[in-house]
């Protein structure tokens, strides 16, 4: 399990949850943890996290923060044709790997 696992998803990517007490709602990868197979998106599974005052934080208390989410529980979101897609990988004719949507074959890479 140390070795790091492949994952087809990247920061800034929009994806929309599938299961979960968030189903149905879009947002934005904010963080990928791929060891964990774990993302953290934007204003999504919120926990309150009870926190005691420390040198770099003077106010304690409640703070709501987000969760992290499985990858299995979310599919990617196509900025072309507006579906949940599956993420297949094409190589370019200058050796280049790029994502693309299984429904349109549009790029999802935006470099």
């Amino acid at each position: 399990m140390n070795q790091l696992a492949k994952v087809k998803i990247k920061k800034n990517d929009i994806v929309k949850v599938m299961t979960g007490k968030e189903k149905g709602k879009k947002g934005k990868i904010l963080m990928v943890f791929p060891r964990e197979k774990k993302i953290i998106i934007e204003r999504l599974n919120i926990v309150k996290r009870h926190t005691r005052p420390t040198q770099q934080m003077r106010q304690g208390g409640i703070i709501e923060k987000e969760a992290k989410i499985h990858i299995s529980n979310v599919m990617i979101v196509c900025n072309k044709c507006d579906k949940t897609t599956r993420v297949s990988m094409k190589i370019l004719e200058n050796g280049k790997k790029i994502r693309t949507c299984k429904h349109c074959g549009e790029m999802l890479d935006r470099d």
